[in-house]
């Protein structure tokens, strides 16, 4: 039961600043969103130290991997979040900034997974 707890109560801080920075980084104007972005790139990065900090000498215990990496990284990065904003670039035919979008959110959460591995050695 304590574990549960640890990981609602790390999704909630999560998905509290994820919509936050949405708030703060999302650009009507353009369309573009850069909250979802930051989010998911920043948790990617989060959770490479966090999972890297866990797995060197055991140096996080499982409740705190668990508070942080699966309970605030888990709620602040959005997966659903970022297929349906893909869903409505597609939809209004802006296939460049669908393109741009997809492929950079790939490319960079997964180079900052590995930053985030790479910096806790």
């Amino acid at each position: 039961m304590k574990q549960l707890i640890l990981v609602f109560i790390g999704g909630g801080f999560g998905s509290t600043l994820r919509y936050l920075i949405g708030k703060w980084l999302n650009s009507d104007q353009t369309g573009i969103p850069y909250g979802t972005f930051a989010a998911n790139i920043i948790g990617s990065l989060l959770i490479g130290i966090i999972l890297g900090l866990a797995a060197k000498n055991d140096s996080l215990t499982q409740n705190q991997t668990l508070l942080l990496a699966t309970g605030f990284c888990g709620g602040f990065t959005t997966f659903s979040t970022f297929a349906y904003e893909n869903h409505v670039f597609l939809k209004s035919g802006d296939f460049m900034t669908f393109a741009i979008y997809t492929i950079a959110s790939f490319i960079v959460g997964f180079l900052a997974v590995f930053l985030g591995m790479y910096l806790v050695k």
